[in-house]
Parts: structure tokens; C-alpha cells; sequence
């Protein structure tokens, strides 16, 4: 399948365009068609495994031979968006299967190669399907395809997590359980880390857009392929804003609701508190050792009438008051 042994672990395959159809090629047959072929399609499949014998850069590989391109095809890179006078690159981000992954691309007026890492980009069918229905005429325009579909994959998923946090707030509301605090600590983070992978790459993509949008000499086709990329980004940004928005809201409800359980803890020790207060009083009055008590109370009806008749007339009077209180009536609408 390769060019020597640093390609053999290289899948190259040609994508047709309009049909979307592919075939599966050798490198050293995909670096002859970039420097003949008029419009150009490829996507390299590199191993999820680092390759010991793969030192050689991509666009070596691929006969691109440009001092620029050191970054393409390499791991850990960061958001990149680069106009490099005949070609453009691009590190895009992209959701998929719950992760977020990069795809490499290059573009120019012939050609446009895409590189990602086993099969988790989850782009092909997409980028084929919409190959098919918008027939793009040349590559750029099938950059642009390809860039769309990324930020489609952000919005997909800034969806269905809005949609799970909604979910959980509505539970939390028929039930508070504690595994619902780690659920949404879950959504949180996975929200901060679409922010965090998106902002990056469109400001990177902004800056080389305007630029290029500037120039007198930028098609007026690419303009409006230009415009609805970035019309697209601000919608995503915006589906992402309001899945941080929603986390906090659920966060807030889940304080709110334990705030109130507390509450109902603290009225419920005050009305506690209401009804042995008048009981310590009279048991710390009765037990004072002056001359009344010692020496006028001898009886055991004395005993039973003061010591014990006050204490349940105590009680009684304080659970009178409490049930016409609000309180109580706070408690048992509760209940």
C-alpha cells in the first residue's frame, strides 16, 4: 500500500467528486495525482499507533514539499489556521463518539487532503453525502464543506447535552439524588471543553477569513462560502453559550432545592427547641434550692401538681400555638 516502509501503515484513498465515490490508492499513485490532477480529493488514514517507521512527514510522503508544513500529519497540534500563498491548512477539531478529535487539512486550487487518525473523525460518510448534494466546484469549496461539517459535529453534541441537563434538572425536581450533582459536573466540564476546543480554531479561521476577504481579488463564490462559515460559528458558539448557561441553571435549581431541605430542617429543630424551652425553664426553676421550694412543697400531691402538671401544661400550650402557627402549616404543606 505504500511508498517505501514509512508509507506501508499510510491508507490514501481518492474521493470522487460529485458522486462521492472512493478508491483506495497508493501513495506513491497519490503523489503523482497531486502534481497532475486538476482537482483532487484525498483522504490519509494514519494508525492510532505511532508508526516507528513512519519519521518521514506527511506531506513528504505525499510530495508536498513545503518548509511550512512540518505540522501536518502530526499529533498534539494545536487550532491552526494558516493561508500559506498556495494552499491553505487547517487544524480542525471535530466531536466524535463523545471525544473530541483532530483532522489535518490542506487545500489549494487543485487539491484538498485530509488527514485524521484511524477512523475517528466520523467525517467520510458526511463529507461524501454532502459531496453528493452540493457538488462543490473545486476544492476550496469542498474545504468549506469539510469545515462546516466540523462545527455541525460541535452543535450535535452541545444539543444532546443540553438535552440531558434539562432532563436532569426535571428529576432532580421529582427527586433530589446525589448522583445527579456528579451528572452535572459531567455536562459542565464536557461544555468547557467544547469552549475550549472551538473558540481557538474559529478565531484562528476568523483572522485568516477577513484577511482573505479583504483582498480584491478573493472570489465573490468564496465570499459567500466564507460568510455562511462564519454565520455557522456563531450559531455553534451560541448552542455551546446556552449548554453553560443550562449547566449553571441546574446547579442553581439543585442549591436551591437543598437550600430548602435545610430550611425544613432548621424549622423543624425550632419547633423542637419551642416546645422544650418552657419545660428547661421549669425544670431549672424547680431545681433551686430556696426556702419556698424546700420547705413548703412536702407533699407528693404538691410534687405532681407543680413538678409535673406545669410541665404537661407546658407542652400542651406550645403545641396549641405551634399548630395556628405558619410554621406548622409550612412544615405540612411541605410533608
Amino acid at each position: 500500500m505504500g511508498h517505501g516502509t514509512s508509507g506501508e501503515a499510510m491508507i490514501v484513498t481518492v474521493v470522487s467528486v460529485p458522486d462521492g465515490g472512493t478508491a483506495r490508492i497508493s501513495v506513491a499513485e497519490a503523489r503523482q495525482r497531486l502534481a497532475t490532477d486538476r482537482f483532487l480529493l484525498l483522504d490519509v488514514e494514519l494508525p492510532d499507533e505511532e508508526d516507528p517507521a513512519a519519521d518521514e512527514p506527511v506531506a513528504r510522503r505525499l510530495g508536498l514539499e513545503d518548509e511550512d508544513l512540518g505540522w501536518f500529519g502530526s499529533r498534539d497540534e494545536s487550532a491552526r489556521a494558516e493561508f500559506l500563498g498556495g494552499a491553505a491548512g487547517f487544524v480542525v477539531p471535530v466531536v466524535h463518539d463523545g471525544d473530541i478529535v483532530q483532522v489535518h487539512a490542506l487545500a489549494s486550487e487543485r487539491f484538498l487532503v485530509v488527514v485524521h487518525w484511524g477512523r475517528r473523525a466520523g467525517l467520510a460518510d458526511a463529507i461524501k453525502a454532502q459531496l453528493r448534494r452540493e457538488r462543490p466546484s473545486d476544492a476550496v469549496a469542498s474545504l468549506f464543506l469539510l469545515l462546516q461539517e466540523s462545527l455541525v459535529t460541535f452543535r450535535r453534541a452541545a444539543v444532546r447535552a443540553v438535552l440531558r441537563v434539562e432532563e436532569l434538572e426535571d428529576d432532580m425536581f421529582e427527586g433530589r439524588r446525589p448522583e445527579q450533582i456528579y451528572l452535572l459536573s459531567q455536562e459542565r466540564r464536557w461544555s468547557a471543553r467544547l469552549h475550549h476546543a472551538l473558540l481557538p480554531y474559529l478565531q484562528a479561521v476568523e483572522e485568516v477569513i477577513t484577511r482573505r476577504m479583504m483582498s480584491p481579488d478573493f472570489p465573490v463564490e468564496r465570499q459567500r462560502l466564507a460568510l455562511e462559515f462564519q454565520r455557522t460559528a456563531r450559531l455553534v458558539l451560541a448552542d455551546i453559550e446556552s449548554l453553560q448557561d443550562a449547566a449553571r441553571r441546574a446547579f442553581a435549581s439543585y442549591g436551591s432545592l437543598v437550600a430548602g431541605e435545610q430550611n425544613g430542617v432548621i424549622n423543624r429543630l425550632a419547633l423542637v427547641s419551642v416546645i422544650f424551652l418552657p419545660l428547661s425553664f421549669l425544670t431549672g426553676f424547680f431545681g433551686m434550692n430556696f426556702e419556698f421550694l424546700t420547705n413548703r412543697l412536702e407533699t407528693r400531691d404538691e410534687f405532681w401538681l407543680l413538678a409535673v402538671g406545669l410541665q404537661l401544661v407546658a407542652v400542651l400550650g406550645s403545641l396549641v400555638l405551634l399548630h395556628r402557627s405558619r410554621i406548622w402549616r409550612r412544615l405540612r404543606d411541605d410533608d
